[in-house]
């Protein structure tokens, strides 16, 4: 029996060095978006930027494809009738053709590629008080500019960049925060080409942090956040737990018959 006693207990001493060792690794295990050349975040004081493309960011240029929600503020009726789509809102869209023009009721096509919100808005304006309306108002938005949170925010999935110069931190308040598991020291920010993409780093405990002009969000960003290392240990000690418990299980029975049978 006491051969058995102390089989027990040097198993339950392996089984502990090895969950020791498991839980060694301070990085989530099931990290979306590593490479080798990723960075410790607990080094990093406010924002860095691996990659840089050294681009100053201006407002977003229309340009061919982009979907345009064009309405003219004065009667919101008026423009709908030619246009592409319509939405349950009443919003309607027009895409913006390969020669970046958009087709527009009563003035025809109309070059917008190369523009701001705000220029194409104007320009259209213009066009519309010179051929019929009086004073009109027009609001434009580009409707497919989006960016994706993935990791832990409390709200995840695609959402779209309403209106200029979106931050990061306008970003977090419409997915409602970070989820209690985050870690804010870890929120990276992937931009551009997806084969040499710039990489930002962010330490969201950091108020200084926000004044980075990198942190002005851009169409087709990936944002994401790994969780605290603590949930990493937690689960990979519930891992190896699962997959040791029919072993001891087995153990344990084997220990009982033998103690019976002496």
């Amino acid at each position: 029996m006491n051969n058995s006693i102390k089989l027990i207990y040097n198993v339950w001493i392996l089984l502990s060095v090895i969950c020791i060792f498991s839980s060694c690794s301070t990085r989530y295990q099931n990290a979306l978006f590593t490479s080798k050349s990723d960075l410790n975040t607990d080094t990093i004081a406010t924002v860095h930027v691996v990659n840089s493309k050294n681009q100053v960011y201006d407002y977003y240029r229309i340009k061919p494809n982009d979907m345009l929600a064009i309405r003219n503020l004065q009667d919101i009726s008026f423009i709908s009738s030619g246009a592409e789509s319509k939405g349950s809102s009443g919003i309607t869209t027009f895409r913006v053709e390969n020669d970046g023009g958009v087709i527009l009721p009563v003035i025809g096509k109309v070059s917008v590629e190369g523009l701001s919100r705000l220029e194409a808005s104007n320009k259209i304006q213009s066009l519309y008080k010179q051929n019929l309306l009086k004073d009109p108002i027009i609001e434009l938005t580009v409707v497919n500019l989006k960016v994706t949170l993935l990791g832990e925010f409390n709200g995840k999935g695609n959402f779209l960049l309403e209106k200029e110069n979106t931050s990061l931190i306008d970003i977090i308040g419409m997915a409602g925060g970070l989820s209690p598991r985050a870690n804010p020291k870890s929120l990276k920010i992937i931009r551009g080409d997806r084969s040499n993409p710039e990489i930002i780093y962010v330490n969201l405990t950091n108020i200084n942090s926000l004044a980075n002009p990198k942190l002005i969000l851009q169409n087709n960003d990936i944002l994401y956040v790994e969780p605290l290392a603590v949930y990493n240990i937690s689960e990979r000690f519930q891992r190896i737990s699962t997959l040791l418990q029919p072993v001891l299980f087995l153990m344990s029975t084997a220990i009982l018959i033998i103690s019976f049978t002496k």
